[in-house]
């Protein structure tokens, strides 16, 4: 899947909407584990931590997976293959990215809104980019996300 994703990416197709629950952009995640791993892709995510849905894309724009959830439900659909359904979407996500990442507080740092995580720091500063670093538990990773704004 990292593999599919690895790349520079293309042009998210609508620019960010934080007020109506939507972003898109382009987002990274670098896991420092051995061996490391690297996953990049154009993003669209919306919704809520509570149902949503977050669609990666390739580096030529087609769509490389769907990450849709709702109430005790997450399911992935990726090119050519068949949905699976996961417990939770924090286990989809892990699955997905490689690393666990905190969807709610995702969605509040989008917005601006400067949760705390245990573990994870956020650095909010510069705006429309994100940068959400985890030190605990290992092994550490880094998240960028730069938003397409309208």
């Amino acid at each position: 899947m990292a593999a599919a994703l690895a790349g520079c990416a293309s042009p998210p197709r609508r620019p960010a909407k934080p007020d109506q629950g939507y972003w898109s952009g382009r987002l990274g995640l670098q896991v420092h584990d051995d061996p490391p791993q690297s996953i990049s892709a154009a993003f669209e995510l919306r919704g809520s931590p509570e149902q949503g849905e977050l669609s990666l894309f390739t580096p030529l724009g087609g769509t490389a997976a769907i990450l849709s959830w709702a109430a005790g439900t997450a399911l992935l659909r990726e090119q050519g293959k068949e949905p699976r359904r996961f417990p939770s979407i924090d286990a989809l996500i892990a699955e997905v990215l490689g690393a666990p990442v905190p969807l709610a507080a995702l969605f509040d740092w989008l917005a601006g809104r400067a949760t705390m995580v245990p573990g994870w720091t956020a650095d909010l500063s510069r705006q429309g980019r994100l940068h959400a670093r985890r030190t605990e538990p290992l092994p550490a990773a880094d998240l960028r996300i730069v938003l397409e704004t309208p």
